[in-house]
């Protein structure tokens, strides 16, 4: 998925958006609520990960414009203020979830990972497709029975694919999905990760090249 960490406090920014890459997640970070709103404008994120009280723009203020601007990103709202008429009022202003500071990381990521699951079509947990069996939560890939170990990009992009459900993705949502705003669309790391997956799952091939297009698995 890709979410966005809207964290004041550089360390602690940097602390869960590298707790979030580690559960294959493509993680953007804004550290007040300027530029939160700047990425959400030009970024499609499944999750924000959203600081209450941030410099520039409040973060209620930055849940407000999302709502009335209609992004499809859930919020997931951070905050020090743990008073039953605090976590209401963040509610109200249209967040998805609420967590207190300070807290464990495994919730964090737990809460993230299920937001993600309802900002798309309802999908099933584990993932089957041509003989590939993918679990997002065990993180663990399956051909035909056989394990196949695969490195974190390689693991977002076959789960972007089993996801489209045999439809066509395009170079540039597998970068939205599964790579960071400082990823270069020119590069070529999308087509070396579809070669290296290729190489992976083996024979018979099952990653498709749709030229002009896209990549599926049929």
């Amino acid at each position: 998925m890709r979410v966005l960490v809207v964290e004041d406090e550089p360390m602690l920014a940097d602390a869960i958006a590298e707790w979030l890459r580690e559960e294959t997640h493509a993680v953007d970070l804004a550290h007040d609520g300027e530029a939160a709103l700047q990425r959400i404008a030009v970024n499609d994120y499944d999750v924000v990960v959203l600081d209450r009280d941030l410099p520039r723009v409040h973060g209620d203020e930055v849940c407000r414009e999302m709502v009335a601007s209609e992004c499809d990103a859930r919020v997931l709202m951070l905050t020090a203020a743990a008073q039953l008429d605090d976590r209401v009022t963040g509610l109200s202003m249209g967040a998805d979830d609420y967590l207190t500071k300070p807290f464990a990381f495994p919730e964090l990521a737990a809460r993230v990972l299920a937001l993600g699951r309802r900002s798309r079509p309802a999908a099933p947990p584990v993932l089957r497709r041509a003989g590939i069996t993918l679990d997002p939560a065990r993180r663990e890939v399956f051909r035909n029975g056989r394990f196949v170990p695969l490195s974190k990009k390689e693991f977002a992009v076959l789960a972007e694919l089993l996801r489209a459900d045999g439809n066509v993705v395009s170079a540039e949502q597998l970068l939205e999905k599964a790579w960071d705003e400082h990823a270069d669309p020119f590069t070529g790391a999308v087509r070396l990760t579809i070669l290296k997956l290729r190489r992976k799952l083996a024979d018979p091939p099952v990653v498709e090249t749709v030229a002009g297009v896209g990549y599926r698995i049929a």
